[in-house]
């Protein structure tokens, strides 16, 4: 009889247990892992991990540099500049690194020249650590209210003069001040430039010993001190210029409005451009001066918008606060884009006045 039961029992074993019998008979182990299969922590799918946003830059250094100028409040018009500033500089980095792989910088005057163009981005916006930093206001708006902005005596007097001589409408002291402003920031320029070239001269002079410096070495110093010169007579030419408008005023033979197109106007002239090649230029400079009137109007659109933000935080309406940064963000984009097409057109203009002023045309 129980000979019999066992075998029953034995037989039964050898039958595959039933999903619900199985799940019983291993008790709450299964039950556990059988739910976590189809639990909601399984089925639903997992929040998105925080990531860190998108950097501004690809090279570290001028992430930082950005940060730094974000953290010292700069005006939205002047960070709108400096990220136009970094973004060429960091376009011309990456182009050197790729000559340098292919050995075309033996001399090393492109990395030179990028050492000089960061040290001018760090004087122009006070990123350089100096008390007296040389920071070039771009917000041309409010431009009656502090003559000590110019930093030059010569350059106040000038505006002074121009202010009070009554031979001025409002739109022509606008472009007075911004020629102002633009010969303010091409002295600056210069003189970081000069400075960087006397801590190269200190550096021959202070080595022990003999220094020996080669044919390219000396080449390429040369080239520095030639460029050093030709702005340095830029900046003499244009200061005769600003003297006579300044007591003149504009004439109606005026060309260009904005100050760059101006200056390079000016150079095309006594460069060694044929006719035809001169009057193409001129074409050009007026297209360059619709683009940076363009850019113009959206950075005083930022400014505006920058105020106006200001103004609806205090209050505290979230509705409002949200539609003006949306605005704001957008109004800052465009103007990063459009200073990064005019600054990179002018490099594109001002490379060919030097070339053809050094008969290389």
């Amino acid at each position: 009889m129980a000979s019999g039961k066992v075998l029953s029992a034995l037989r039964a074993l050898r039958q595959p247990l039933s999903p619900l019998l199985l799940l019983l008979l291993l008790g709450p182990w299964a039950a556990a892992g059988h739910a976590g299969k189809y639990s909601r922590e399984k089925n639903e799918p997992a929040p998105p991990s925080k990531r860190e946003p998108a950097a501004e830059f690809r090279m570290e250094k001028l992430n930082q540099l950005w940060e730094k100028a974000q953290r010292l409040n700069l005006p939205p018009l002047k960070l709108s500049d400096l990220h136009t500033d970094l973004k060429i500089q960091e376009r011309d980095e990456f182009k050197w690194k790729k000559l340098k792989a292919e050995g075309l910088d033996e001399d090393g005057e492109e990395e030179a020249r990028l050492v000089r163009s960061l040290s001018v981005i760090l004087a122009k916006y006070g990123l350089d650590g100096r008390k007296d930093s040389r920071v070039v206001s771009s917000n041309f708006i409010d431009h009656g209210t502090d003559d000590n902005s110019l930093e030059d005596p010569r350059l106040e007097k000038l505006w002074h003069k121009a202010k009070t001589s009554g031979k001025f409408s409002s739109e022509e002291l606008d472009k007075l001040w911004r020629e102002l402003q633009h010969h303010k920031e091409k002295v600056q320029e210069y003189h970081v430039l000069l400075e960087a070239l006397g801590r190269t001269g200190e550096s021959h002079e202070n080595a022990i010993g003999p220094v020996d410096v080669s044919g390219v070495q000396a080449e390429a110093l040369a080239s520095r001190h030639a460029e050093l010169k030709d702005r340095l007579r830029n900046i003499g030419q244009g200061f005769d210029r600003l003297r006579r408008v300044s007591h003149q005023g504009y004439g109606a033979e005026t060309e260009f409005m904005e100050p760059r197109v101006v200056d390079l106007w000016d150079m095309a002239k006594s460069a060694n451009f044929t006719e035809k090649e001169l009057e193409s230029f001129r074409e050009e400079l007026k297209h360059f001066e619709v683009k940076i009137e363009k850019h113009n109007h959206y950075q005083k659109q930022l400014e505006i918008s920058h105020q106006k933000l200001k103004h609806v935080e205090s209050f505290g309406d979230q509705e409002h606060i949200t539609r003006n940064k949306e605005r704001y963000a957008m109004l800052e984009e465009k103007t990063k884009e459009l200073g990064y097409k005019v600054k990179k057109h002018m490099q594109d203009l001002s490379s060919r006045v030097s070339r053809a002023r050094h008969n290389e045309l």
